[in-house]
């Protein structure tokens, strides 16, 4: 037996470990759609640019054929790749056609003329502009910090390999459950493997509690021969299937079936329940507030849930109202951050008001 780490009393409690995606609502993202969405505000900004000085004529943009282009190909219930691949490279001339008229428009004024928003969107389309083409020439869908939604830009694609959806779009995050308790260890608009970051989680553990846990739940991606071994000198049992061909008695001794349970319900009470499975905030820290609001909502109820049996009619009438006063709070806080109106039913469906 290891000695236990210094300043703790041993190895004590059972944690859980497993990540998810909370999917963004955005519309699914084609090439050809976000090509034509970025021509499409491109056609909006050279309006803008001659509404505000209309010394010359009017540039053509050729958008009404662009728009049947586009249509020809979006509208066709089974297209080719070789349909698909053309119907991309037009709009990608038509976008780089805008581009020259933007810039030659731009020119002509001293003061730049584009509000916040549409200069925002004016980059952010530019850097489409570059991934499409490069996808394009080298005849490929992958591409460094891809972008699928024009008006989410920090929403990535986190390639899952579930059978209902392949491919989610939105942040992943990774969390630990302890006596029921949801914790949120990592929030991150990119893909990261939750199994190589095992021991950072275990030592957030020990930062929450004072100590490392006696036991560790988690699916076979964290239990890597690295993990085995490090779990192992901190005195922290794994509970997870054995390397190699291991005995029934083994197995038995190792793991039982739904362990894991607790954690994948409460994933499915956030997301079936409290709309995780449909973030609807537009800005990144707007959504990143919806996500650790519902983790917080999920933890309050778990509290009620466990007070109830405890306390006479009047304290739980007060210890209701109490929460639900500080559910609202945290809604009207998200409310202000221009928050979408479905939170507004969040303390409803919690089920315990």
């Amino acid at each position: 037996m290891m000695s236990p780490p210094p300043g703790t009393d041993g190895n004590k409690g059972e944690v859980i470990y497993d990540a998810s995606v909370c999917p963004q609502d955005i519309a699914y993202p084609t090439d050809l759609g976000l090509l034509n969405k970025s021509r499409e505000i491109t056609e909006e900004i050279i309006d803008e640019l001659h509404a505000a000085d209309r010394s010359g004529k009017k540039p053509r943009t050729y958008r009404e054929i662009a728009r049947k282009n586009y249509l020809k190909v979006a509208q066709n219930k089974n297209p080719s790749k070789k349909v698909i691949r053309k119907g991309i490279r037009s709009q990608l001339q038509y976008l780089r056609r805008n581009f020259g008229t933007i810039e030659k428009m731009l020119d002509g004024f001293e003061v730049f003329p584009l509000n916040h928003k549409l200069q925002r969107k004016y980059w952010i389309i530019q850097t489409v502009y570059e991934q499409q083409l490069k996808m394009w020439v080298s005849r490929s869908h992958q591409v460094d910090d891809r972008i699928v939604s024009i008006h989410e830009p920090h929403v990535r694609p986190i390639v899952r390999g579930k059978a209902r959806a392949k491919t989610e779009f939105g942040a992943k995050i990774h969390m630990s459950m302890v006596d029921g308790f949801a914790f949120l260890d990592t929030l991150s608009w990119d893909a990261f493997n939750e199994g190589s970051h095992l021991k950072d989680y275990v030592e957030e553990y020990r930062s929450r509690f004072g100590f490392y846990p006696a036991k560790v739940l988690a699916d076979k991606l964290y239990c890597s021969r690295e993990n085995r071994k490090w779990l192992k000198e901190k005195n922290i049992k794994l509970a997870a299937k054995p390397l190699g061909r291991p005995s029934a008695k083994a197995v038995e001794n190792h793991v039982r079936p739904g362990e894991r349970n607790p954690i994948e319900g409460k994933f499915g009470q956030a997301k079936n329940g409290y709309g995780m499975n449909r973030i609807r905030a537009r800005l990144k820290n707007t959504s990143q507030s919806w996500i650790a609001s519902i983790i917080l909502v999920l933890n309050l109820v778990k509290l009620a849930g466990m007070a109830l049996p405890c306390l006479s009619f009047s304290a739980w009438r007060e210890l209701k109202y109490s929460i639900k006063n500080t559910i609202i709070k945290i809604l009207e806080n998200l409310k202000t951050q221009n928050q979408p109106r479905e939170l507004s039913g969040l303390v409803i469906r919690t089920g315990v008001f």
